[in-house]
């Protein structure tokens, strides 16, 4: 039996994949839905690019980041004789903007949960049940910030339930993925909204509310970096980190100037730098230690958080607390964007638990040295002047009520 190698590779804008109906002028499985795919005998992680611009128009190290790559496995084609070699991958995409070649009769943008709808080429939901989101991707994810995260938690929620998972799995795949992030308020919040929205104890029921948070959570953070585009309106901006919600309004409030702190550990700045950058904006990137030199430079600063505490703390990437600390002495407004679902409602404000990166990243000698390679810290509510949401901006009484609502969402448990 032959043996083909080739690439299938799922590009993902938001929590939709772009699938396309295959032409009559390709070779096999004509008027069948697929993903981006093409022959690979030798390179398959460089042939997935190929593929991506050549079907697409899209450029693949521009507008699109490899999330996830896996394992070939075998798919047999008894019919044709063929038995394929598959290797899937999945890219984030940062635009819609697709231009299909003469292999693609259509496409369409769709949830994954579409593939098991349609006829598709063989074993297309196992190439995406291979890179899609998992327990352990969002464990182990160190360079994404928690909105992000919490989709894809509430994604693998999602895909188990459309998977023919049952309820029971299901509850225990939520409390996995709460162990999982547990100090990301975002991602706590927004699984125990999937489970406690389900109006039944099944897993349509899941699908469904599953489907509905993830709307409803991309939108939150839309409106959420519009709110804060218009309170900053011209600002010039200083930021750290990675924070899509953060870049969004950024953009959207078009600043005549950007400051971006590389961000240590993970040097995620750099990624928000050339990002904007790529947006047509004034960009200076620079190290974490010369944010208090600038600071006073810009007209605010603008942070994003991956939790904000009930007294109104923020905590976020390392860095945002002196960052806070050099703008108060220069009278710098500090604003905080998020989506209230990133309110933490049991965390106690005094003892907060912080992830922490691999001392070995920092220091890897044999002195006797204690090594402390924070990844988080607070800032505290007296130096962040506004936290800006989807709601508008919320002080100190209104992060408490908030709080209690979101509190009420733990009642599955």
């Amino acid at each position: 039996m032959e043996e083909t190698h080739v690439v299938t590779v799922f590009l993902r804008n938001g929590t939709d994949v772009l699938l396309f109906r295959r032409s009559e002028d390709v070779g096999s499985y004509a008027g069948r839905w697929g993903a981006v795919a093409g022959h690979a005998e030798d390179h398959p992680a460089a042939q997935a690019r190929v593929e991506i611009r050549e079907e697409t128009g899209i450029d693949p190290e521009a507008d699109a980041t490899l999330v996830r790559a896996d394992e070939p496995f075998a798919v047999t084609d008894d019919e044709r004789g063929t038995r394929w070699i598959v290797h899937p991958f999945l890219f984030d995409c940062d635009t819609r903007d697709v231009t299909p070649n003469y292999e693609t009769a259509g496409y369409e943008w769709v949830p994954p949960t579409a593939i098991r709808e349609r006829e598709t080429v063989p074993d297309l939901w196992t190439s995406y049940d291979r890179v899609r989101p998992s327990v352990e991707s969002v464990r182990d994810d160190g360079t994404h910030g928690s909105a992000y995260l919490s989709v894809r938690a509430c994604e693998v929620l999602r895909d188990d339930a459309a998977s023919g998972a049952d309820y029971d799995a299901l509850l225990g795949t939520a409390r996995e993925l709460l162990t999982a992030r547990e100090g990301m308020a975002a991602v706590v919040n927004r699984v125990n909204r999937v489970v406690a929205d389900a109006a039944d104890a099944d897993a349509d029921a899941v699908l469904a509310s599953a489907s509905a948070v993830i709307d409803a959570a991309l939108a939150a953070d839309r409106d959420a970096a519009a709110t804060a585009a218009a309170e900053l309106a011209d600002a010039s901006l200083l930021t750290l980190s990675r924070s899509r919600t953060v870049r969004d309004a950024i953009v959207g409030a078009d600043p005549d100037r950007v400051v971006v702190a590389e961000s240590r550990t993970g040097r995620e700045g750099v990624v928000t730098a050339e990002r904007l950058g790529d947006a047509g904006l004034d960009v200076t990137l620079t190290t974490d230690a010369a944010v208090a030199s600038l600071v006073a430079a810009v007209d605010a600063v603008l942070v994003g958080a991956d939790t904000v505490l009930r007294d109104g703390s923020v905590v976020n990437k390392v860095g945002t607390r002196a960052a806070a600390l050099a703008a108060a002495a220069v009278d710098v407004p500090v604003y905080a964007v998020c989506a209230t679902d990133k309110v933490a409602p049991e965390t106690d404000p005094d003892d907060p638990d912080l992830e922490a990166a691999s001392p070995t990243e920092l220091y890897d000698g044999d002195a006797p040295l204690d090594v402390v390679n924070p990844l988080f810290d607070v800032t505290p509510a007296s130096l962040v002047t506004r936290v800006v949401t989807e709601d508008g901006v919320l002080d100190p009484a209104d992060v408490e009520a908030v709080a209690a609502d979101l509190s009420a969402l733990r009642a599955w448990q």
